[in-house]
């Protein structure tokens, strides 16, 4: 194995590492899903700016609604509380359960004062809302790599070096290699996830129809565009459905729970046969690497566990081992 090669290896490997290690696993992410958006859409435009002036208006509808339904979320919390916890009381009182609380303000009170006795409560926000825009900033890193990865590479000079073979130019056409290796690993997962996307899609409509959940059509758009993130978009989705769930009482809502509960579990058999069959693993290697993922790098290493499965298994399919003799007359019978 030449050493560009080996850097190469080197690279991806550190990238992969250092992102656990430095909890950079979300800006990672970020930086997959923006760059397989611009390549899809680049498959249906064939123009390069046609494709990034649409992934920047889809992320902006994106983040436009994201701040809509949070700033909804807030105002309608209030009223929510106030249907719901009478209800709450009811049927704790009949089961002779004590509450603390017994409308929305009291509510609030005692949450501030559970989190007031486990550390302080503004260092508690103030911690939130850093991590929040450290996120946020580090996204907007991920999508601006991506973007440019998209329209140049890793040397997009190298017409105008003096020596053409130099060792940098080989050593990021190698890097570039390995890493285009791994989106398509990405890329191969994320087929898989659109087809679970879809099941738990149809699963969740079927009880929103059911019940009659308000604004049942919303809720299924945003269902199966949060299910194409996994684990973490199916717990936002679900959040969003109990919530509207509460503004019409709390049996609905508790019911939601319970439904979306059941479906969150097996999501985990569920990625794991797709996903596994797709990438052409066994379920239990797929488990083994998804419960690796969350212990490592939480919620992105339950996303890039099939991931990195997937691209070693593709690695070591090109490296052929030569047979023992042994093995030769074993294989010969």
């Amino acid at each position: 194995m030449i050493t560009p090669t080996r850097v190469s290896y080197a690279v991806l490997a550190a990238t992969i590492i250092l992102a656990g290690f430095l909890h950079l696993g979300s800006p990672l992410l970020v930086l997959l899903f923006s760059y397989f958006a611009l390549r899809q859409l680049y498959f249906f435009t064939r123009r390069k700016w046609l494709a990034l002036a649409l992934f920047i208006l889809a992320v902006t509808g994106i983040a436009a609604a994201g701040v809509y339904f949070t700033r909804a979320a807030i105002l309608a919390l209030p009223d929510v509380a106030d249907t719901s916890i009478p209800s709450a009381s009811a049927w704790a009182q009949k089961r002779q359960i004590d509450l603390p609380f017994s409308d929305f303000e009291s509510l609030r009170q005692v949450v501030i004062g559970t989190l007031g006795e486990e550390a302080n409560y503004l260092r508690n926000v103030a911690n939130v809302a850093k991590a929040t825009t450290t996120n946020l900033v580090f996204s907007i890193l991920g999508i601006v790599a991506a973007t440019s990865l998209f329209f140049t590479g890793l040397d997009p000079y190298r017409s105008t070096h003096r020596l053409k073979n130099n060792l940098y130019s080989i050593c990021c056409e190698q890097v570039s290699r390995r890493f285009r290796d791994f989106y398509r690993s990405f890329a191969t997962v994320m087929g898989a996830q659109i087809t679970i996307s879809l099941i738990n899609t149809a699963l969740t409509a079927v009880f929103l129809m059911v019940v009659h959940m308000p604004h049942a059509g919303l809720l299924i758009g945003v269902t199966f565009l949060c299910g194409l993130v996994p684990i973490v978009g199916n717990l936002l989705s679900n959040t969003i459905i109990v919530f509207v769930g509460l503004t019409v009482s709390l049996k609905l809502a508790i019911s939601a729970l319970v439904f979306l509960i059941v479906i969150h579990k097996l999501e985990y058999l569920l990625n794991s046969k797709i996903i596994g069959d797709r990438i052409r693993n066994p379920v239990w290697l797929t488990l083994i690497a998804l419960i690796l993922g969350e212990r490592l790098m939480g919620i992105p290493g339950l996303i890039l566990a099939p991931v990195v499965l997937n691209y070693l298994r593709v690695e070591m399919l090109t490296v052929e081992v030569p047979a023992r003799h042994e093995e030769v007359e074993l294989l010969n019978r």
